[in-house]
């Protein structure tokens, strides 16, 4: 039996470390990295890392508030309760710019799901229980219209509530799925949390490039990437020159991919999981002999 403290400590640290890599993958079209700062002229990688820091204790809150339970309205509002805390704890550390916002609720369900779960399952399982919880109505959720919710409202789209919903849908079929791919490939982790990136951006209707650029903005985002897929990915020399040239676009467009960056840190994170619950499996396999 996994002990509370010392799992969710784990959960907070290892959603923290997710933040991390996702920031410092380089690099990433119109996104913060080890290169420059993309489309984001108030934040740097320093900005980004010092949020990420900033939320490992609303991270491990939820993990411990969840640990052992199953999804419900009560579980929903408490954890709602503390990512709200959570943003006022990333806004101090950044002077008020808006980071991981979206990161909050995607990593925060599930943290939650993996701590309810003891890490027995999956990740895939893990995200499609996290979506049980995301259906829940918070009744505590302020009233507050947010740059997600007008750009849901005026385009139709699901945004980051409707990912979560569904059981985050972009990470178990197209995420996860690229990664074991690119792995099979012999790529270097670099390039296959790339290839990962930009596979999501080909398909995600992101509502970050919705927000600052419009429909127009989306759709030559998602042709371009769906043009370095088809090229082989970013390890192809075809590839990383289409990457590029869309990185250039994306910055003299004003314009982000945050929330295929926040899926791909999510993705990150499940896939940590995964590879520990395959070591918990080979030790009692071990065991057993």
């Amino acid at each position: 039996m996994k002990d509370v403290e010392s799992y969710s400590l784990y959960l907070g640290k290892l959603a923290v470390q997710s933040l991390i890599e996702e920031a410092e993958l380089t690099p990433k079209p119109g996104l913060v990295d080890k290169k420059s700062s993309g489309s984001h002229r108030d934040m740097s990688l320093n900005t980004m890392i010092r949020s990420a820091y900033a939320l490992e204790d609303t991270f491990r809150e939820i993990a411990e508030i969840s640990f052992n339970r199953t999804p419900s309205r009560e579980l929903r509002e408490e954890i709602a309760m503390i990512g709200r805390r959570g943003e006022q704890e990333m806004f101090q550390s950044t002077g008020g710019v808006n980071t991981h916002k979206g990161a909050i609720w995607a990593l925060g369900l599930l943290v939650s799901s993996a701590a309810m779960d003891l890490g027995k399952s999956p990740g895939k399982v893990v995200a499609v229980q996290a979506g049980k919880l995301a259906r829940y109505e918070d009744r505590n959720m302020p009233a507050d219209k947010t740059n997600g919710s007008r750009v849901k409202a005026r385009f139709g789209v699901g945004g980051a509530r409707g990912e979560a919903e569904q059981g985050f849908p972009h990470i178990r079929q197209i995420a996860l799925p690229a990664l074991a791919e690119s792995r099979g490939r012999g790529l270097k982790e670099d390039f296959c949390r790339l290839n990962v990136l930009i596979a999501l951006m080909a398909e995600l209707n992101d509502t970050c490039i919705l927000h600052r650029g419009g429909a127009e903005a989306l759709e030559i985002t998602k042709s371009d990437a769906k043009e370095i897929v088809m090229a082989g990915g970013v390890s192809a020399d075809k590839g990383w020159q289409l990457l590029e040239q869309l990185d250039q676009l994306l910055c003299s467009m004003n314009v982000s991919p945050g929330g295929s960056a926040d899926l791909l840190a999510a993705a990150i994170f499940l896939d940590y999981l995964d590879q520990n619950v395959q070591s918990e499996f080979k030790r009692l396999e071990a065991l057993q002999i």
